[in-house]
């Protein structure tokens, strides 16, 4: 039986008090805004400390906010080499007749060919719903492919009370389903495996495909400094929802709102609440991104250990005017099984402050580590017998 591994303590004294407030509502001028949305999650993604949540496993119907896992899919593939940015997708004359004019487009022609990049353009910031289809066609085939591919890709993120039946997110009575903490896990897989990507695509204000300028409805551009996503949703069937992301000085907020009867009140209590999150929380910075913290044990690969990174900047959130004595352990369910992949999050730094929750942060392998061949078996059984 493998039991969980701790290979690094650490103790630390606060430098200086952290500005922030506490978790319960604070006095002004930090106070928790009205938030009336049904589902709302506001997360610290340097830290993964939740700051304000509401029914945050409750599944919903997304509309829109699916196309965040379509482009996160697109990611993945381009990342892979599977996936050209200047590789042209068709719009077929049957997807021509049923998707043309359907809500948000970017009003592609019959039997015209895209680039992957106007297309991701299109999905990211004019919400088209016939981008989604053409690029779930040109990559798998057809649509049920493409989503059998998102859902196999929401399982690899542990996004646990998700399905997708389509990848634009329109009406289909359910049968597409996301919760916000799934939301939150997606959008923040797609910041931090694909930065480059998440800057080229996401944070426009509006985008000009096939001569027609129109805007993205994100409420936080314009508005709130450092927005630079991620999506907005709508459907009869769904309501308003928004999934928004803000960067100040390198602490990353991210907030998930679903089931609002008006734009405005999801406009107004988006900004209001991710103001909130900055004001009465502080970060603490812990490590860098990249930063080396640690080793673990490695069954069956060309190497018996792989070095532990942080997959981006990694902080620690506290309440206002907190002196935090601070404990860090990493801890993984070990030896970890080869092949291992560069980036695969194979560890979790665990951060314990006292009297409050502790927070998981992610570890990612620093390296490839393939799997090993007989000789690799033989030295792991020696190394075993020997307790080494």
């Amino acid at each position: 039986m493998h039991r969980p591994i701790a290979i690094l303590t650490i103790l630390a004294l606060a430098a200086a008090p952290a500005r922030a407030a506490a978790p319960t509502a604070p006095r002004d001028p930090a106070a928790l805004p009205e938030i009336t949305a049904p589902i709302a999650l506001l997360i610290d993604v340097n830290s993964g400390r939740v700051l304000f949540e509401r029914q945050s496993h409750r599944r919903f119907v997304p509309a829109s906010l699916t196309k965040i896992m379509t482009s996160y899919v697109a990611f993945e593939l381009i990342a892979q080499g599977r996936l050209k940015l200047d590789q042209k997708l068709h719009m077929h004359p049957d997807t021509f007749r049923k998707w043309h004019g359907v809500g948000s487009t970017m009003f592609l022609g019959n039997d015209s060919d895209t680039t992957v990049a106007d297309l991701l353009e299109g999905i990211v910031t004019v919400s088209a719903n016939d981008a989604c289809v053409v690029l779930a066609e040109g990559v798998a085939g057809s649509v049920p492919a493409f989503t059998a591919m998102m859902n196999a890709e929401a399982r690899k993120l542990g996004m646990r009370d998700t399905h997708y039946n389509t990848p634009n997110g329109w009406m289909d009575e359910g049968q597409t389903y996301v919760s916000a903490a799934d939301l939150a896990k997606v959008s923040t897989a797609i910041i931090t495996r694909h930065p480059q990507l998440y800057r080229t695509f996401y944070g426009h204000e509006r985008a000009t495909l096939n001569g027609i300028t129109q805007n993205n409805h994100n409420p936080l551009y314009g508005n709130t400094p450092g927005a630079d996503g991620v999506k907005t949703g709508f459907t009869n069937e769904a309501g308003y929802g928004f999934v928004g992301s803000v960067l100040r000085d390198g602490r990353r907020l991210m907030m998930v709102v679903g089931g609002y009867d008006r734009p405005n009140d999801r406009a107004q209590q988006s900004r209001a609440l991710i103001e909130w999150g900055f004001s009465a929380w502080a970060s603490r910075p812990l490590f860098a991104k990249g930063a080396h913290i640690g080793e673990a044990q490695v069954q069956g690969g060309e190497d018996r250990a792989v070095g532990l990174v942080a997959p981006h900047d990694l902080a620690l959130t506290l309440p206002a005017g907190t002196d935090a004595r601070y404990t860090m352990a990493v801890r993984y369910k070990g030896p970890v099984k080869a092949p291992v992949t560069k980036g695969q999050q194979v560890a979790t730094l665990v951060v314990r402050v006292p009297g409050q929750p502790p927070e998981s942060l992610p570890l990612v392998a620093a390296t490839d580590v393939p799997a090993g061949g007989v000789l690799a078996r033989l030295r792991d059984g020696f190394f075993s017998l020997t307790g080494r």
